[in-house]
């Protein structure tokens, strides 16, 4: 399941960490990849240590945290520091599969969900798109600015090569309530089939059917 989320990030919060960016310090992006991903990941990130990335980390988690349709898509049980990356002209990050645990011992998360929350204007760079491929088809997202993608993290991906301009994103990692995603994508559709019937309908006895299965599927599946 793919999801495309608008406007995840305000325009001040886009303004204010598009400022941080201008200054913040970036060192070389392969040197947090996996043994083989680090092959093809041709990026910059911001220096996790300064004080720069713990202010955009704030603005994009509370941003994330406050999104309804992130979270009820997700069901967010964790998720990762938020990584912020740069790619200019020749830059690219080929085919890989994201590490399934990230984070120390004592703090591991499990990466169901890879969301980049898009960061720079998408007429001001050439190439960048991510690919995401799912039953043998590669699909290419190029969002704008402050929108978000979440996608699921065991699937193979991809940043394009950028050929102008600059793309900046932002990147997490969640690990949802609900491990298997074939369960998550049954749930939201169910928990946006109830939403539709309310709309219609009210608290109709359709509604009250499609609502306690939903509640009950989850509360099956949940992990907690």
């Amino acid at each position: 399941m793919i999801i495309c989320a608008p406007n995840v990030l305000t325009g001040e919060e886009l303004g204010a960490i598009r400022r941080e960016l201008q200054n913040a310090p970036f060192i070389d992006g392969a040197k947090t990849a996996g043994w083989s991903a680090r092959e093809v990941k041709r990026n910059q990130q911001v220096d996790t240590s300064t004080e720069s990335q713990a202010r955009m980390i704030q603005i994009v988690r509370a941003a994330f945290l406050r999104n309804a349709l992130l979270q009820r898509a997700l069901l967010p049980a964790a998720m990762t520091q938020v990584m912020f990356n740069r790619y200019a002209p020749g830059m690219e990050y080929g085919l890989h599969v994201d590490s399934p645990l990230m984070g120390s011992m004592d703090s591991a998360v499990r990466s169901d969900v890879a969301i980049t929350v898009f960061l720079s204007d998408p007429n001001t760079y050439a190439g960048g798109e991510l690919e995401v491929n799912t039953s043998g088809l590669g699909y290419e997202f190029k969002l704008e600015a402050g929108a978000a993608i979440a996608y699921p993290a065991n699937s193979l991906h991809r940043v394009t090569p950028v050929t102008q301009g600059t793309r900046h994103a932002a990147i997490i990692w969640v690990q949802s309530h609900v491990r298997d995603p074939a369960r998550r994508e049954l749930l939201w559709d169910l928990d946006n089939a109830q939403r539709q019937v309310f709309g219609r309908e009210g608290k109709s006895e359709t509604f009250d059917a499609i609502s306690r299965s939903h509640a009950n599927l989850l509360r099956m599946w949940a992990e907690v």
